[in-house]
């Protein structure tokens, strides 16, 4: 798909133009200075406040428009779950805004904006994320560790969107099974802290918590929470999945370009090499199909199903997107597809687990080795109380010492309890380290070793590994040391780019998809063994 100037795509080029399509009314007294979505004039308009299903390519349906996403003191809980009843537990990970006032105003605008995915997109995931459940589809989640307002571009989406294909493409020729790719893309900016403040030289300010939030520069002004940054933060999520789209359904993402697909600098390496060698056996596949008469045209080998998540940490953000589904009548949090709850905001008794419990979209549930069967499978219960599969995604994240000692008895809590999850390794949480130089990086071998001990914990305890959860990016950068084209401490500094923590690049991601795959391929010869022998 081409491009118009994609290097000097910003927010405001890509959403900046849209006066003409949607206006909301605005307050006399406070009007957002970011705000892309606000009349010049005053007119007479009805703004969207939901949106239903787009299922089968139906047009969204108008839904009942849910309470205002004001900001409130904890109140009593009635018991009864609404979109509001988290503000009855307490919160953790959320900014102070000194402004509550401007705080409200911004999060009603952005209930009045339409909403940025649809149910019937975040059901239908749900679907193929059951698959993986029963180890039939396997679950790639990756993107940036958080999105940033300086690097978005579209340079920066498409290559991420292309390593991720290729990934797939990999995964899917090593599995012959259906690869479920979800961006952490479209909404990733807000990052739980360890401390609330940062202290350097003697200065403390609050602790940089994500673009949508406050800036990264270390001063009084930048540090200080700004209401207007959620607006852009919208605007930006908004633009991402548009392109997504586009690049998804408009011809780029067609299997017939599987050998389009290398990323210039990574084309030359190994990586690179062993990928041109794959796509050259399913151009030739593709060869043989068309010519036994079975067509290439057909939208399955011409598109691609992708789908955007992220953390669930910014609560009133999320409860603005919440729309009731008139479909169903069920609640979907229609700022992504899937979303998860971190390792520091799953209390069972706490606002996010609350928000969590009553939304209908596929949940994700980061733990580490700090877990206790117990509190999981209760967690599970609240979360998903219908047993439904695909609901909840496990999302471990241990280091592999702990992968291989502690994942075995959650696995074997949650299958006592009769619970159906979808179980997905996150290697990159888990090792963190800080370089010489006081960088933080991840060895690459310490990402593969907590890969290959999920591998082999489910295979011992006869379960499905279900997926991949990846920090990475299509970018050159060099965050994480090792792969097969070195990083060192050294290099570090030359191309480091994140915003909080490392990430893979390109080519490093591309051969943990090799790896991975030859795992799965290995399995999957495995079963069907067995399976000749029962015969």
């Amino acid at each position: 798909m081409a491009l118009t100037n994609p290097a000097t795509l910003s927010s405001k080029s890509l959403c900046g133009n849209n006066t003409h399509s949607l206006s909301v009314p605005t307050s006399q007294s406070h009007q957002p200075t970011f705000s892309p979505f606000l009349a010049t004039k005053k007119r007479l308009v009805h703004p969207i406040s939901a949106a239903a299903a787009a299922d089968g390519g139906k047009a969204p349906v108008v839904a009942e428009k849910p309470p205002k996403a004001a900001v409130a003191a904890p109140k009593p809980s009635s018991g009864k779950w609404s979109v509001e009843s988290w503000k009855t537990k307490k919160a953790l990970q959320l900014p102070e805004y000194p402004d509550q006032n401007e705080l409200n105003t911004v999060l009603n605008t952005i209930e009045s904006f339409p909403p940025i995915v649809f149910a019937g997109e975040a059901r239908h995931l749900e679907e193929k994320i059951a698959e993986a459940a029963m180890g039939n589809a396997f679950l790639l989640q990756g993107g940036d560790c958080a999105e940033s307002f300086k690097e978005f571009s579209a340079n920066n989406i498409r290559d991420t969107f292309r390593v991720m294909l290729q990934m797939g493409v990999v995964l899917m020729f090593g599995g012959q099974m259906n690869v479920v790719k979800v961006g952490r893309m479209a909404g990733q900016f807000a990052k739980p802290r360890s401390a609330p403040v940062e202290e350097k030289n003697g200065v403390t300010l609050p602790a940089y918590r994500g673009d949508n939030i406050n800036g990264e520069a270390f001063d009084l002004q930048s540090r200080t929470p700004d209401p207007q940054r959620l607006i852009r933060a919208y605007c930006q999520s908004a633009a991402t999945l548009n392109l997504l789209r586009s690049f998804a359904t408009g011809g780029y993402a067609a299997m017939q370009r599987v050998t389009q697909w290398n990323l210039d600098f990574a084309e030359h390496s190994e990586q690179g090499d062993r990928y041109q060698e794959l796509a050259h056996r399913v151009d030739e596949a593709l060869g043989f199909m068309s010519a036994a008469g079975l067509t290439v045209d057909h939208p399955i080998m011409r598109t691609t199903e992708f789908w955007t998540s992220h953390e669930c940490l910014h609560l009133p953000y999320e409860q603005s997107l919440t729309r009731e589904d008139s479909t169903s009548g069920l609640f979907y949090d229609c700022s992504a597809h899937m979303l998860w709850c971190g390792e520091r905001t799953r209390q069972l008794d706490g606002a996010h687990v609350e928000f969590l419990k009553g939304i209908s979209n596929p949940i994700g549930v980061k733990v580490s080795n700090k877990m206790d069967p117990k509190d999981l499978v209760n967690l599970i219960e609240i979360l998903n109380p219908n047993n439904k599969p695909g609901r909840i995604t496990i999302i471990a994240r241990m280091g592999a010492e702990n992968m291989r000692v502690k994942l075995p008895h959650l696995i074997r809590a949650i299958r006592q309890a009769g619970q159906i999850v979808t179980w997905v390794c996150d290697p990159m949480h888990g090792n963190t380290i800080k370089a010489p130089c006081g960088l933080k990086t991840r060895p690459f071998d310490a990402i593969l070793a907590e890969v290959r001990a999920f591998f082999d914990v489910h295979e011992q305890e006869g379960s499905h590994p279900g997926g991949i959860h990846l920090e990475m990016t299509g970018q050159n950068v060099t965050e994480c040391i090792g792969g097969s084209r070195t990083v060192t401490f050294d290099d570090l500094s030359s191309r480091y780019h994140t915003h909080c923590d490392p990430r893979l690049n390109a080519s490093q991601a591309l051969e943990l998809a090799f790896i991975i795959a030859e795992r799965l391929r290995k399995r999957r010869i495995g079963t069907q063994r067995l399976l000749s022998l029962s015969l």
